[in-house]
């Protein structure tokens, strides 16, 4: 299924996924630090922040991007990093173990490191397990032909609200069924849930299938991918305006006016597909910059070298800016403490400085 060689390292996807890291990075130290941070949007069918002013607005708006991306970008890292280890010869079993054992890393980071930076219970189901349980089930999911991942993730993506499971028990074990695989949920503590695995498998699954694509490909013809990469966000976004106009199916939280905290006031727990559609289109387009700009003179200097820095090293940047960011003076240890956004800006900068060091030592 998977049989061409691959050349090198596709720099637009650490481009991309750098750019991400740092927008990650500003929401995680937004949460920590600025007053006006807001979250949880379409948790329970709410929309905590629908009167906000822009500015608070959009500064948590631009870090929408950052899940969908990472879970699509890890599914086309899989994809490559399993052929890559089938060409040199590692057997099947030993490439679903290698899947495994890095599920059992991300748990233990999600118990030991993840819950206690938010605050939450050591279970807390954030991103970390819900990657950690994708990669499990893309463990066997992977022996599929490409075609058939790529139709059961578009039906989720597509189709998920309509995802019927009446069937199974809203009590015991039942209940923590829903939670985990559809609805997230913080109201029964110490399972907290954010990331429910159905949407976000699909999320996977698409990333996995261009990662098929881009293995056929050698290097001339990943570069001509710009403009159908493009022209691929241009559409979604497209669809976003058309679904958000709309304002019925793809829609958990209804637009309520013309404003633009209206119109982007979209759900993320769990991800609708007016969510999906802008945050993927954009992401399209920050992949296909990421091949126009690999072949100039400043790609891999200044801002742009520190971008593919974070880019290539994802988990240790997730797991140290978490550890960084939330780590307080004496006199900031007060639980409500916060700032402006002007200062918080300064802390992000500072700490994405530092990570860079650090990054670049780790690699």
């Amino acid at each position: 299924m998977l049989s061409q060689p691959i050349q090198k390292r596709f720099g637009f996807i650490d481009f991309t996924r750098g750019i991400i890291m740092a927008l990650m990075a500003w929401d995680h130290v937004a949460g920590f630090w600025y007053e006006n941070h807001f979250g949880s949007e379409g948790l329970g069918g709410g929309f905590p922040y629908m009167g906000a002013d822009l500015v608070p607005f959009l500064a948590r708006f631009i870090t929408h991007f950052c899940a969908p991306t990472f879970f699509f970008l890890s599914g086309t890292s899989i994809a490559l990093s399993t052929v890559r280890r089938l060409q040199k010869g590692v057997s099947q079993r030993e490439v679903t173990l290698h899947l495994i054992k890095r599920a059992g890393i991300l748990v233990l980071f999600m118990v030991f490191i993840e819950g206690n930076a938010f605050d939450l219970s050591p279970l807390y189901f954030g991103v970390l397990g819900c990657f950690a349980a994708c990669f499990i089930i893309f463990s066997v999911l992977r022996r599929l032909p490409w075609q058939a991942i790529f139709t059961i993730s578009a039906a989720i993506v597509l189709f998920h609200p309509l995802l019927d499971l009446s069937f199974i028990p809203r009590t015991g074990t039942g209940l923590l069924l829903h939670l985990y695989i559809n609805e997230p949920s913080f109201n029964y503590y110490p399972f907290q849930v954010l990331y429910p695995i159905i949407p976000w498998l699909g999320v996977m699954g698409l990333g996995w299938c261009f990662g098929v694509l881009l293995n056929r490909l050698d290097g001339e013809r990943v570069r001509k991918l710009a403009l159908p990469i493009a022209l691929t966000g241009v559409a979604s976004i497209t669809a976003f305006i058309v679904i958000r106009w709309l304002n019925g199916y793809g829609n958990l939280v209804q637009r309520q006016g013309n404003t633009i905290q209206a119109w982007l006031a979209v759900s993320k727990y769990p991800p609708d597909l007016a969510f999906l559609t802008i945050t993927l289109g954009v992401m399209c387009l920050l992949l296909a910059l990421g091949i126009l700009i690999e072949d100039k003179s400043l790609y891999g200097k200044g801002v742009i070298g520190a971008i593919l820095v974070f880019g290539r090293t994802p988990l240790f940047f997730y797991v140290t800016h978490l550890v960084l960011y939330r780590a307080r003076p004496f006199f900031m240890m007060q639980p409500l403490f916060r700032t402006d956004l002007e200062t918080t800006i300064v802390f992000w900068l500072i700490g994405l400085a530092i990570l860079w060091k650090l990054c670049s030592r780790y690699e």
